[in-house]
């Protein structure tokens, strides 16, 4: 997997000061969005063990509340082999920060067992997400007074409560 940058101390993409990694590449090409070259799967840089520990590292302090993650997209099927086993170093070393995930996909359209966009990974790549960023941006849509959404069909899911329910659980900003 390659990723597109990483910022740290954002505060734009979840709630808190957070480490935002964007993976490259993704299928959804929805019109309007604010990196398309990271559509690309060899956009950026290697995500490797180093870019990893950098990651690792900037999880530490206190005022760090979580990780996000997007790009691109984080649940295409590429990426989410990648990420599971950088996350479950996140979750051992991290239990008690928080992580949101941006994804063009819909959750129960997508990826849930049987849709187009599930894995072996997904399950555990989903356990490890405390807040799912779902739909597609779409531009004709698109509010900048939306918090951490682009376009006013996507949700803001809580996806601990989300899976321990059975049904979608909108997140309480």
């Amino acid at each position: 997997m390659n990723y597109a940058e990483i910022k740290y101390c954002d505060i734009a993409n979840g709630l808190g000061c957070r480490t935002v990694l964007f993976v490259s590449g993704c299928r959804n090409g929805c019109k309007g969005c604010f990196q398309p070259e990271t559509w690309s799967f060899t956009y950026g840089k290697p995500f490797d063990e180093a870019v990893e520990n950098e990651i690792l590292e900037s999880l530490k302090p206190d005022y760090i509340r979580g990780l996000t993650l997007l790009g691109g997209d984080p649940m295409e099927e590429e990426n989410q082999k990648a990420l599971l086993p950088f996350m479950r170093k996140v979750k051992k070393n991290f239990p008690d920060k928080d992580v949101w995930a941006y994804t063009g996909y819909i959750y129960e359209k997508d990826l849930l067992k049987g849709q187009r966009k599930y894995t072996e990974y997904t399950d555990e790549l989903l356990s490890a997400i405390d807040v799912l960023v779902d739909g597609p941006f779409i531009e004709e849509q698109k509010d900048i007074t939306l918090k951490f959404k682009g376009s006013a069909n996507q949700r803001v899911i809580d996806l601990r409560k989300t899976i321990a329910n059975n049904e979608i659980i909108i997140y309480d900003i």
